[in-house]
């Protein structure tokens, strides 16, 4: 058995790979790692709206239980609902169950740590040390010292009043429509933009335990572009499953993705002084126009590996407030300490209401260039050695010669398959297309 942590927590179709045995497993060694033996520990539990949600929340409530720990079940909650709520009632740790916006048949569970953050490798590694490996804590608590359970009814109230005191604007005069996705937000988000004034018109916000991400949400936005059209509305927002990523859409029911996102409120923040280094944190498959657009504001772009957690990492270490991905998992570090959807639509709002301007208006301030990408099939062993290569290494050089700075290559190894990536970006999407083609063809038949 390989890793049972990925890029996100531990995620498997539900109950063939993560199985009710696996998340009572997890329950019990993750909660004692994590509160290091606390005897009555507080776990805040949380979960999206898939049919496993119930029966893996069985599972890891008796493993917490089991360990001595008390697990406060704040129900169906977006998954930065639960980082936040860690922190507000002082608990040891934090696990949300869901696997964001994949398919219904995929669950996942993901712990956070006191202060909200997602975990450390080396602790990751510490809990799958146990699972693998077939060993048991040693603490087998009895009678009193059990843990219990407590259901907490005022947790999404909780979470909405958080998001509503991150902004000083109300949204009177405002038509929202959001796509629910059928997940987590679907009662949060509706609620929460009502609360202050917005006109709402919502979509996909009737889960019944099948229909999560289904032809829905931010990994279908067409669904919102339409949407927007057919209501008028202001401005269209979608989130996925979990509510932890954002994509916009302006009244024209053109597209605003992370990038542009980071923009318009990285700018905001810039001029209120309060873009920490006048600096915002992206990866590196974030759009070159992001940058060009940021340098006009006199500010600067922090490129990290592809992740959210690449990303949180760069911006702890430095003290940056604004960091995201072109995918919609945007930080808003002041307020919360990881991706959230809705702190981002909040956030992306009062700058509409600040500028008293349309969102196609503030997005204009950010050219979106062409990006082609392909897949180059070649030998797992090889797949790392393409700059080593002199032929590929001299493709690449005479490529970025005749982009003459208006544009850029990135080639990157897949973690999970022989296959290297190829991004390019620049002015003209044909040329892009033939550019990496003759790339593409030369790494496969020098790494095959």
């Amino acid at each position: 058995m390989g890793r049972l942590f990925g890029t996100d927590g531990v995620r498997g179709i539900a109950n063939i790979e993560l199985t009710c045995e696996l998340a009572y497993k997890l329950g019990r060694i993750g909660a004692y790692i994590l509160t290091e033996g606390k005897k009555k520990a507080k776990i805040v539990v949380g979960k999206d709206t898939r049919i496993s949600g119930d029966m893996l929340e069985a599972a890891l409530v008796s493993g917490i239980l089991s360990s001595g720990c008390d697990a406060f079940c704040v129900g169906i909650v977006p998954t930065p609902a639960v980082a936040y709520l860690t922190r507000k009632y002082k608990a040891d740790a934090g696990v949300v169950i869901s696997a964001s916006h994949n398919p219904v048949e995929y669950n996942g569970i993901k712990f956070f740590n006191k202060d909200g953050f997602k975990l450390p490798d080396e602790v990751e590694e510490k809990i799958e040390e146990y699972i693998l490996n077939n060993k048991d804590i040693e603490y087998m608590p009895k009678g009193d010292e059990l843990g219990k359970k407590e259901v907490v009814s005022d947790a999404l109230k909780d979470y909405v009043n958080f998001i509503k005191k991150t902004i000083n604007v109300d949204f009177s005069n405002l038509k929202v429509a959001i796509d629910c996705a059928n997940g987590a937000c679907y009662m949060a988000a509706p609620a929460a933009f009502a609360e202050l004034g917005a006109k709402v018109e919502v979509i996909n916000h009737n889960p019944d335990g099948l229909n999560i991400n289904h032809r829905c949400g931010s990994t279908h936005p067409e669904v919102i572009q339409n949407f927007v059209l057919e209501t008028g509305a202001d401005i269209g927002l979608s989130f996925d499953g979990d509510a932890d990523r954002l994509i916009a859409v302006d009244e024209k029911g053109n597209i605003v993705d992370g990038d542009k996102i980071m923009a318009i409120c990285g700018a905001q923040l810039k001029e209120e002084g309060r873009l920490r280094g006048n600096t915002i944190v992206a990866t590196v498959m974030s759009n070159i126009g992001l940058e060009k657009a940021l340098s006009e504001y006199d500010c600067s772009i922090v490129k990290t590996k592809v992740g959210d957690r690449y990303v949180l990492e760069e911006m702890k270490k430095s003290g940056y407030v604004l960091g995201g991905e072109q995918s919609g998992h945007i930080i808003f570090l002041e307020h919360n300490t990881t991706g959230d959807g809705l702190l981002s639509a909040f956030q992306l709002l009062s700058v509409v209401k600040k500028k008293n301007k349309p969102l196609s208006e503030l997005a204009s301030i950010m050219k979106v260039y062409p990006q082609v990408l392909k897949n180059a099939r070649v030998s797992n062993d090889k797949k790392k050695k393409y700059m080593e290569d002199k032929l590929i290494a001299a493709k690449i050089k005479e490529i970025e010669e005749k982009m003459h700075g208006e544009g850029r290559i990135l080639i990157r190894p897949s973690g999970t398959e022989p296959l290297v990536r190829v991004m390019l970006e620049g002015n003209d999407e044909e040329i892009l297309e033939k550019y990496a083609t003759e790339l593409v063809e030369i790494i496969e038949e020098r790494l095959k």
